[in-house]
């Protein structure tokens, strides 16, 4: 669900309204949100790669750069980047996912020359060395292990992901296979920054209490000297049709069995997805959800119950609903219950009450969360890397527009069995690591 936002509604206090944008001679892009409600600032930068970019054969690359990336550069010896930030009061990290790799930092708004500084030269002069590298392979081969071949969430997602899909780069783990991993060249890592990390293949966002006119400046100073480069090979591959369910078992050592069933389903740019956004809602968003109510209170079937709808995937993705079950309860019993529940939808009209809650959550959701710079940033930025920013703005008329019928229409056409790939993970023994896999790789 989308959940990020500044205030909507209002013209005057809508975000095209108060965004700047500018564009610099070498493609970068620049959007600054002024935000005054105190002194501090979150830069970022967004570059259009993520695992949807890779091959089969050096999987993982886009993530293990995002690693190196906080190593050394020309100017900066290992780890320098992060001490400078933190020694001057600033909080940083990264993350990579399928459609895109992101830095940030967060600091007082006096201080944001200095980050746009340190990231220009990261952008441009990065050092990769055997020495650095083959040690940070071993790290992220760890991490590995702790976030997918340990942990039986983690497990379920990759089968499950590899069987929905066929064709299209999504079919593989952000984090790489691990003989990609352990495989990957020095040769392999510099191919893949100096063909991304290009200006005009980025996207730098700043929201904060700053002067938008100077701020844009002081990024042109920074990024403006750095050339652009070739234009990357864009994403081709197209999932063909599914032509009947798909199913995968894991055997792993887990506390509970769980069930995942994931639809492939449009994105953003297809007015579904807002049909898609109000159903998640409906289906999951709280105790007194369709699905919560009656898996988890009612039946007792379940610990817990989820429906997520990938409205910001750069690529049609998978809508999934995933729950963990209680013990000794059965998964068809499980599967059998979400079958009803979804013919439920798609054959009868949700009560006028119902619709007009589950809208009321998403708008109250994305009217909370612009207290967060961070987010108001984020959201900025990943609707952007699909199309354009301003978009934005019509996404609280759009969720407004949606009817019982629209409901109805989608859950007929995209929550249909034929469509459905199934992950099941079945307890061997009791779980090392419990946790569910995080949707991107934090540095």
């Amino acid at each position: 669900m989308l959940t990020l936002s500044n205030r909507a509604g209002a013209d005057a206090d809508s975000i095209g309204a108060r965004v700047r944008e500018a564009t610099l001679a070498n493609g970068l892009k620049i959007l600054v949100l002024p935000v005054t409600k105190a002194p501090v600032v979150t830069l970022q930068i967004w570059y259009r790669v993520g695992s949807r970019n890779e091959k089969l054969g050096t999987t993982g690359l886009s993530h293990l750069l995002e690693h190196l990336m906080f190593k050394e550069t020309d100017k900066l010896k290992p780890e320098e980047f992060s001490r400078i930030i933190q020694a001057n009061g600033g909080e940083l990290n990264a993350f990579t996912t399928a459609d895109y790799t992101a830095y940030f930092e967060t600091l007082s708004a006096d201080r944001l020359p200095l980050a746009l500084e340190l990231e220009a030269d990261r952008m441009s002069n990065l050092k990769l060395r055997e020495e650095t590298t083959e040690p940070e392979k071993r790290v992220v081969m760890e991490e590995r292990r702790l976030r997918s071949v340990d942990n039986p969430w983690g497990a379920l997602y990759e089968e499950m992901n590899a069987a929905a899909f066929r064709a299209h780069p999504y079919m593989w783990p952000v984090i790489g296979w691990m003989s990609d991993i352990q495989s990957a060249t020095l040769a392999d890592i510099r191919d893949h920054y100096q063909t991304y990390y290009r200006p005009n293949n980025a996207i730098v966002v700043v929201v904060g209490n700053v002067d938008p006119d100077a701020t844009i400046d002081r990024v042109r100073g920074a990024f403006g000297p750095i050339a652009a480069g070739p234009a990357p090979r864009p994403v081709t591959e197209v999932e063909p049709p599914q032509l009947g369910e798909r199913r995968v078992i894991v055997k792993k050592e887990a506390n509970l069995p769980a069930l995942v069933w994931a639809y492939k389903v449009p994105n953003i740019k297809s007015a579904d997805s807002y049909a898609l956004e109000v159903l998640s809602t409906i289906l999951s968003d709280g105790e007194s959800s369709r699905l919560y109510r009656k898996m988890v209170i009612d039946e007792r079937l379940l610990l817990d119950v989820n429906a997520d709808n990938p409205l910001l995937s750069l690529d049609p993705n998978l809508f999934t609903l995933s729950g963990q079950l209680l013990p000794d309860k059965k998964v068809e019993d499980v599967e059998a219950m979400l079958e009803k529940e979804i013919e439920a939808i798609a054959s009868r009209p949700v009560s006028d009450r119902e619709l007009q809650k589950a809208k009321n959550q998403i708008e109250a959701q994305f009217v909370f969360a612009q207290d967060s710079n961070f987010y108001q940033a984020m959201l900025l930025a990943r609707v952007e890397l699909i199309g354009d920013w301003r978009s934005l703005d019509g996404y609280l008329p759009a969720i407004r527009k949606v009817g019982a019928e629209d409901l109805r229409r989608v859950a007929r056409q995209y929550l249909v069995p034929d469509q459905r790939t199934v992950g099941v993970l079945v307890p061997t023994g009791p779980a090392k690591h419990a946790a569910a896999p995080p949707s991107e790789m934090l540095h």
